[in-house]
């Protein structure tokens, strides 16, 4: 039974101040561990602040992106050693924005996922096609694809700890969602990728996230499909209300 995983995604939202009051609203309500992980991934310039302001409580935080390298003449970047100073749990990789953006490539996922394992933070690894590879039937050779790609050389142990991301970049902020029976057919190929490229062992211990346009009210049906392990959130994660519902979903689920 693999335990659900609820992350928010903040992207380039809230003040400090705001996430700050966001983190002490739902800090004492987050549901236990044993029930889901719970996560909110945030701006990197609030992250020292949140770390401490979660410490003791339920509640993980977990930085958007990171470079692979450890220190360098990187300018703006932040790298492994320095999440791992602060003690942020989680990382984002290779979410659509970054590809998109920022010349987000499968193999730098590859090296900063290794980067992430080095220094004790869990990768959140985004994978996903455009509407225009899905009405062309290529969402499964493109998904499994990014998936192999970004998993290259892990370990089975280090692959079972992963997490990827299913977030068709079409769904992402649209308030279009796959369906529960799309998704979950999309996340059992990537199950299937996992268990070619490190066992079935740690293809059965991988979480699979959903991720685009998910909120309250569909992300019950969504974690109630055998391949889907939890959910990838940007704006419904971004009020404690809408937060916490989803974390309670997750921790029935």
């Amino acid at each position: 039974m693999r335990k659900p995983i609820i992350a928010g995604n903040w992207k380039m939202y809230k003040t400090l101040s705001e996430a700050i009051e966001f983190v002490e609203a739902v800090k004492s309500s987050v549901p236990a561990t044993d029930k889901v992980d719970s996560v909110i991934c945030a701006p990197a310039l609030f992250l020292p602040s949140l770390v401490g302001k979660a410490e003791g409580t339920d509640l993980a935080i977990g930085a958007q992106t990171m470079h692979y390298e450890n220190e360098g003449a990187f300018t703006g970047e932040v790298s492994p050693t320095q999440l791992e100073d602060i003690k942020v749990q989680y990382v984002i990789l290779g979410h659509s924005e970054r590809r998109q953006y920022d010349n987000e490539t499968d193999e730098g996922v590859n090296k900063k996922a290794h980067a992430a394992f080095t220094h004790n933070l869990t990768p959140i690894i985004c994978v996903g096609e455009t509407l225009e590879e899905r009405e062309a039937s290529n969402t499964v050779v493109k998904v499994s694809s990014q998936v192999g790609a970004a998993l290259k050389g892990l370990t089975p142990e280090q692959v079972a700890k992963t997490v990827i991301a299913y977030e068709p970049i079409w769904a992402i902020g649209t308030g279009k969602t796959a369906t529960a029976q799309d998704a979950n057919e999309v996340c059992a190929a990537i199950r299937k990728t996992v268990a070619e490229v490190a066992g079935e062992v740690a293809a059965e211990m991988i979480r699979i996230q959903y991720g685009g346009s998910v909120k309250p009210e569909n992300v019950v049906e969504l974690l109630s499909m055998e391949h889907i392990d939890g959910a990838l959130v940007g704006g419904a994660s971004l009020k404690p209300d809408s937060f916490l519902k989803l974390l309670e979903a997750g921790a029935n689920a």
